[in-house]
């Protein structure tokens, strides 16, 4: 019988569990579990490998957003250019900190926001564009920071999805004026747990995040701010460092996998993933868009192959954001795309024969 599940940790995870536990048993014998010396060796490793200045760890990827819109001062009365094609997280952040999100259509291609209609959403209190690199692929950054350069806003990506995704020749994470990660463990570079980063070149941003992220604490019981408890973990810092060199070569087996899929699944009755030319997506998603989305879903599950949606219901019409009062056919781009979008299987551990089994399977649903 067919299995094949949407992403297979398990395989990965065996794969390097000698170093995993290495890690393990390092950060045990150490008796150092918060701020020690793994943290501070991922931050090195990590601002090394996104070609930035630093690298902060935080709890989780919503914090390291949040965290940035704090060391900016943004909040109540502030707005922040947000895609209305995206995870919650995105919105979160700028709600959490007391601002409000400006939701932007995306490109129908790439699904990231449209450069194209920034312009008319900014208003005297806009602050800020969180720019997302949506299912692994590169926003149109040079756009949008000739937006920002215009009406001097910050520029935050939100990377959470594309870890060692390029744009243009440099790495996302050093496209802005700062970075937020998530290591969620479903990433492409995923810790064991929860957690999260912020890379910046700015010193002053990132010596802010240190304290809010430590109690508003630079100094033991000396309080500069009131800050949060949202530090990486030790032992998450630890099993990311096992992963960060194998991060190049996993995201080059999934754009082999993505090119297959592009390949045999062209010419039929589906719209597959758009890349531009100056975009290297990581794959984190392997999305296409069917009319009939939920049935090809249907066939197959039963087929034995895992599928997800990513994201069902649009944020505006999330019961979270019903005071926004953005009603049904608001973002119609965004609602289009999303009643059709389905993530096929994808990750480092799926072979090309599963991919071939995938491919059929689709291409027996589309005859």
């Amino acid at each position: 019988m067919i299995n094949i599940p949407f992403l297979d940790l398990a395989t990965t995870h065996a794969e390097i569990k000698a170093e995993l536990d290495a890690a393990y048993h390092r950060v045990l014998n150490s008796n150092w579990f918060i701020l020690g010396n793994e943290i501070t060796q991922f931050e090195q490793e990590f601002a090394a490998y996104c070609e930035t200045e630093y690298c902060v760890g935080i709890g989780n990827g919503l914090d390291a957003l949040r965290l940035i819109l704090m060391g900016y001062d943004i909040g109540q009365g502030d707005e922040v250019i947000v895609p209305s094609l995206t995870f919650i997280a995105t919105w979160l952040a700028v709600s959490s900190v007391g601002a409000t999100p400006v939701p932007i259509e995306p490109d129908e291609h790439t699904f990231n926001i449209d450069p194209n209609k920034i312009e008319t959403a900014i208003t005297a209190k806009t602050r800020a564009i969180i720019a997302v690199h949506l299912y692994g692929q590169p926003a149109d950054m040079d756009s949008i920071t000739a937006i920002a350069d215009k009406y001097q806003l910050k520029v935050i990506e939100d990377a959470a999805q594309a870890h060692g995704a390029i744009y243009k020749n440099k790495r996302v994470g050093n496209l802005g004026d700062v970075a937020a990660f998530s290591f969620y463990p479903v990433k492409n570079l995923g810790a064991l747990g929860d957690g999260g980063a912020i890379v910046t070149h700015d010193a002053n941003l990132a010596e802010q995040i240190r304290i809010l992220r430590n109690y508003g604490s630079s100094l033991k019981y000396q309080h500069d701010a009131k800050g949060f408890n949202s530090r990486l973990d030790e032992l998450q810092a630890a099993f990311l460092r096992v992963k960060l060199p194998k991060l190049d070569s996993w995201n080059q087996h999934r754009q082999e996998i993505a090119a297959f899929y592009l390949d045999k699944l062209a010419n039929q009755a589906l719209i597959l993933p758009f890349t531009p030319q100056w975009a290297k997506s990581v794959w984190h998603l392997f999305v296409i868009r069917s009319k009939y989305r939920d049935a090809l879903q249907k066939h197959l599950t039963v087929a034995g192959i895992g599928t997800m949606i990513h994201y069902p219901t649009p944020l505006h019409l999330q019961p979270a954001y019903t005071d926004m009062n953005l009603p049904q056919g608001h973002f119609p781009i965004a609602e289009t795309i999303q009643h059709e979008i389905l993530s096929l299987p994808m990750g480092p551990s799926l072979t090309l024969e599963q991919a071939k089994i995938v491919v059929k399977a689709v291409r027996d649903f589309c005859q």
